[in-house]
């Protein structure tokens, strides 16, 4: 086959095959009642077809194998991608590729559904084979870089008569660029690799300070991920989420917005001085390590930041010394966490737990089968399938799980005899099928609040409250709370005086603002 032509059909094969979710975001957000809103479908896809045609053609004028190479590579990963993006209702940003990047084949694996095979056969291998079978002729370079320049310019020249969707598409710009294959993950996947190495760039130093005492203190931040504050039965959801912690004297407040929808970045914000997604700066832990604190992360998730600190410790490290059928689950991180504090040489002690929490799409397998509390249970990974009964029952098993794992964690505290605070915060929330979306990831201008809202939970240990001169812990009342709030309240509550500390984002009152509140 000539190459010209053939690439033209592999034009009009990548537009048909792999842009459904494309097209089905454009009919959902146009009313086809109307002349103008055909117009602007027929703008799109104009669009669509010019910008896929131009680089096609540009990639086939280095030569007619490589071309080849090219779409083979690209069908078997559209295939993948389309799996994703309509099974999961995702779109391939930047951030999201991120996620991607960052994703232990352990979490990985939890999406895979026997189904992706099918996508992978019908929708990459087959294509993969025709391209691979078919003899191409050469055409002149000239006459592919002509064929892909009068391409784009006659969609651009459209655009320009049709003007007055120049609005909508640039509203929509994000979206689109999300759902059109391949540039969407290969270009993403770039820009988030180019942002990566940007920040690997060394962190700049905060201000040193000093603690004001040597007092023994003990601040455990336990980071939660994707648990949504409107699903727990403490801001007031209908289920009886929140069975333990209810029963003791912990103070809810008012639903924070996390700063973005992925893990890296929220949990980067939760870290920051600044409440930034940034990374410019070193984080909480490396700072308390450098000031003298004793640092210790326990993991298992992923996105914790470069760390400088006392000891990081894996999930399947601590499950080595883990007794019980639970240590496949998130408790595994409280194994001998008594002894690690009592065994730390210095009197300040700051210990975050990253959980696995309530990550999809198997929820079901993020709590022990004891705690199977409500049912009917969602136990597939394609969440479509499932009622929303059955989905929110398997999500709301993996919150009254939290429920037990902080509510352990309190025990912990409590048998230490110290003063010791604990902090509950998720990193993100996670859609359950509202707006025909799941998980989380959807840009964070575009995202639900259900991506966005999470809880924020304290509890201290009466020693903590002596230490403080309150017999109940004391909170500043403010209008909103945010991730911000994390890292000058553990400086607050560790006695750590900083030129970087604010305390206006001090969560901690003492009796002097409790008496004005």
């Amino acid at each position: 086959m000539n190459l010209g032509l053939f690439t033209l059909i592999a034009v009009l094969s990548n537009i048909i095959l792999y842009h459904l979710p494309f097209f089905h975001y454009v009919t959902d957000h146009l009313k086809l009642n109307n002349p103008g809103s055909f117009a602007t479908m027929l703008c799109v896809s104009i669009a669509l077809f010019g910008v896929n045609a131009f680089l096609f053609y540009l990639v086939a004028s280095i030569s007619a194998r490589f071309f080849k190479f090219f779409l083979i590579i690209t069908s078997l990963g559209n295939a993948l991608a389309f799996y994703f993006v309509q099974t999961y209702s995702v779109i391939l940003d930047r951030s999201m590729m991120g996620n991607v990047f960052n994703t232990r084949y352990s979490e990985a694996s939890a999406y895979f559904d026997p189904i992706i095979f099918l996508y992978i056969f019908l929708l990459g291998i087959i294509p993969a084979y025709i391209v691979y079978k078919t003899q191409l002729r050469n055409t002149p370079r000239k006459k592919l870089l002509l064929g892909g320049f009068g391409a784009l310019i006659f969609s651009v020249f459209v655009l320009y008569l049709n003007s007055f969707t120049w609005l909508w598409l640039d509203k929509h710009a994000k979206y689109l660029g999300g759902l059109s294959m391949p540039w969407s993950y290969s270009i993403n996947a770039l820009r988030y690799e180019i942002k990566k190495q940007q920040k690997s760039k060394k962190q700049k130093l905060l201000p040193d300070g000093k603690f004001l005492n040597d007092t023994k203190v003990v601040v455990l931040l336990i980071i939660g991920e994707s648990a949504r504050a409107d699903h727990f039965s403490l801001y007031g959801y209908n289920k009886p989420t929140n069975p333990r912690l209810s029963n003791i004297d912990i103070i809810a407040l008012k639903p924070v917005m996390a700063t973005t929808t992925y893990t890296t970045g929220s949990v980067a914000s939760i870290l920051a001085y600044d409440g930034s997604s940034s990374n410019e700066y070193e984080p909480l832990p490396n700072y308390l390590h450098r000031m003298g604190a004793y640092v210790e992360w326990r993991s298992k998730n992923w996105g914790a930041p470069n760390l400088n600190i006392d000891h990081f410790i894996e999930a399947g490290e601590l499950k080595q010394t883990c007794q019980g059928d639970r240590c496949d689950y998130d408790e595994v991180l409280l194994t001998n966490l008594k002894q690690s504090i009592r065994k730390a040489t210095k009197n300040k002690i700051f210990i975050v737990l990253h959980t696995a929490g309530s990550h999809g799409p198997t929820y079901y397998q993020k709590y022990p089968p004891s705690f199977e509390h409500f049912q009917p249970v969602c136990k597939t990974v394609d969440l479509k399938k499932c009622t929303q009964e059955e989905l929110f029952n398997a999500y709301d098993n993996t919150i009254y799980y939290t429920d037990y794992f902080l509510s352990k964690a309190i025990e912990q505290l409590k048998k230490l005899n110290m003063p010791s605070l604990m902090i509950y915060i998720s990193d993100h929330g996670e859609s359950l099928g509202e707006y025909n979306l799941y998980l989380h990831g959807t840009p964070y201008a575009i995202a639900p609040r259900y991506q966005k809202e999470v809880p924020l939970l304290l509890w201290a240990s009466k020693q903590f409250l002596q230490q403080r001169a309150l017999n109940t812990l004391a909170i500043k009342k403010e209008e909103k709370y945010g991730q911000y709030n994390i890292f000058h309240t553990v400086l607050e509550a560790l006695s750590l005086q900083s030129p970087i500390f604010n305390q206006k984002h001090n969560l901690l009152a003492n009796q002097k603002d409790q008496h004005e509140q």
